[in-house]
């Protein structure tokens, strides 16, 4: 599995990977170091909640060096009337008769609640390289899809302030 990431992502990746292993895993082997102090491992919740913390801590940071491992660069640049990555775009929703603005963003960073969406969802495939007032037929499954226009896209610049997503 290759997952599509910008530079910008890929640096995130990189800045949160150097804070787990030089702030949050000094944090954790301590908290672990104190609380097999206390005595008695076999009823000692704190050391197996600190346990706990440290190991999520070295998976978080196994996951994001995979994922920089097999990632895939994938541009974030495109010509200013086309729908590309990092665009808000203002949608039609023809069968609801509803507008929704969303952001496209690769598949770490997407965050529907927060109007983020992949370029790898039905709805961010189907709208990458489509300027204002197209009409597009996004495919959810083989057996269902929908319409939707284009209203509006807006170059947005890629501050790096969406988050990634955990696991």
């Amino acid at each position: 599995m290759h997952n599509e990431l910008t530079r910008k992502d890929i640096e995130k990746m990189q800045e949160e990977i150097e804070y787990r292993k030089l702030v949050v895993r000094k944090e954790a082997l301590e908290d672990v170091k104190e609380a097999r102090a206390h005595g008695d491992l076999s009823e000692n919740f704190e050391y197996h909640a600190a346990k706990k913390v440290k190991n999520q801590n070295e998976s978080r940071i196994r996951y994001l060096e995979r994922m920089i491992k097999t990632a895939v660069i994938v541009s974030d640049e495109s010509p200013d009337d086309e729908v590309g990555m990092n665009n808000t775009v203002e949608v039609f929703f023809e069968e609801d008769g509803i507008t929704e603005k969303y952001k496209l963003v690769t598949t770490v960073r997407g965050n529907s609640l927060e109007g983020l969406i992949s370029t790898e969802s039905p709805l961010g495939k189907a709208l990458l390289g489509h300027k204002v007032g197209d009409r597009v037929y996004v495919e959810v499954n083989s057996g269902y899809g929908y319409y939707v226009v284009v209203k509006s896209i807006e170059n947005t610049i890629d501050d790096g302030s969406d988050k990634l997503r955990s696991f």
